[in-house]
């Protein structure tokens, strides 16, 4: 996730155009904004003539923005919580049908630049690295957990191979005391890994791993695209954007398992596993990508993935077949 198109802060929402081209934003539609961050996307599609907009963040200084825009904008809604919880925060607003949704996934720009939330390695701050400021913080990861945990999360979230060498180091470290600060844990990863020309810093996967595990992100998201079918009317959008191989895999399958494109098994070989019923049609064969353009003015974006795809309407429920006699 980056900031937002317009933003104060100078940051620019990813792919916007192609967000809006998906969304196919109408004047007399609900769309909601599940990771609102900076507000860019918000902002769009309120701009673009968007009949409601509501926004989700679990991000208290995320949340402060929300309300500052809705005083702006009478259309506009912000609803603090986290979007594995859509459906519950959306019904307790009286939502319960959308015509498009967005996603802008990962970290926000303003939280990467606020040293004091511990979420980057590129600026000394507590270890922290909570979105929403509530429970257990990457410091307790990693002073608390023993190594095989460490280097699961780290293997897992961060696709570390070293998470063995990592975590062996981490316990090492915690017999002199617990590692306190970003730097601290960054300069062990180094030690660890090295430093190598042209290469990302050795402290990138790590974070990384860490940030998803504490704020249970894959989790959040599997939550949220499982409502997303029940909260999207026929013909609704459902566009997300990922940043790292993890989310996009996961959206990919979530896309995929439910598309209109899928082989259907054959109604002469019933022993084969059905498929899920069709309920998405996919908007593009492959995940856009930002262009050179785009990358250059903001190098973020460059990890971008934007997958689309479009609610199909229910099936009406056919009858059961009559239990005819053998002729």
């Amino acid at each position: 996730m980056t900031s937002g198109a317009g933003h104060p802060s100078g940051h620019d929402a990813v792919l916007p155009a192609e967000m809006l081209a998906a969304l196919a934003v109408r004047d007399d539609g609900t769309y909601l904004d599940a990771t609102f961050g900076a507000g860019g996307y918000s902002r769009a599609i309120l701009a673009a003539g968007a009949g409601r907009v509501v926004a989700l963040d679990r991000d208290p200084a995320a949340v402060a923005r929300g309300r500052a825009l809705a005083r702006a904008w009478r259309n506009f809604t912000m609803i603090e919580g986290c979007f594995g919880d859509v459906a519950a925060l959306l019904g307790a607003c009286g939502i319960t049908r959308l015509d498009g949704a967005v996603f802008d996934l990962g970290v926000c720009s303003t939280q990467l630049e606020d040293a004091a939330r511990g979420f980057s390695f590129m600026r000394d701050g507590p270890l922290d690295m909570r979105m929403s400021g509530s429970g257990i913080s990457a410091a307790d990861v990693v002073n608390d957990a023993d190594e095989a945990t460490l280097a699961d999360i780290l293997y897992r979230y961060g696709e570390e191979r070293a998470s063995r060498r990592i975590a062996r180091a981490i316990i090492e470290r915690r017999r002199s005391g617990p590692i306190r600060t970003t730097a601290e844990l960054a300069s062990l990863i180094a030690g660890v890994l090295g430093r190598q020309q042209g290469r990302i810093d050795p402290a990138t996967r790590s974070f990384q791993a860490l940030r998803i595990h504490v704020n249970d992100e894959l989790g959040e998201l599997e939550r949220a695209l499982a409502a997303m079918p029940d909260l999207l009317a026929p013909g609704g959008r459902l566009v997300v954007v990922a940043f790292h191989s993890l989310e996009d895999r996961l959206v990919k399958r979530f896309m995929s398992e439910h598309s209109d494109r899928q082989a259907r098994p054959s109604r002469h070989l019933p022993d084969l596993p059905s498929r899920p019923e069709a309920l998405f049609r996919p908007l593009s064969s492959r995940a856009i990508r930002p262009g050179p353009a785009e990358i250059a003015a903001n190098p973020r974006a460059r990890s971008a993935r934007l997958r689309a795809a479009l609610r199909l309407p229910d099936r009406p429920a056919q009858p059961a077949p009559e239990n005819l006699p053998c002729s």
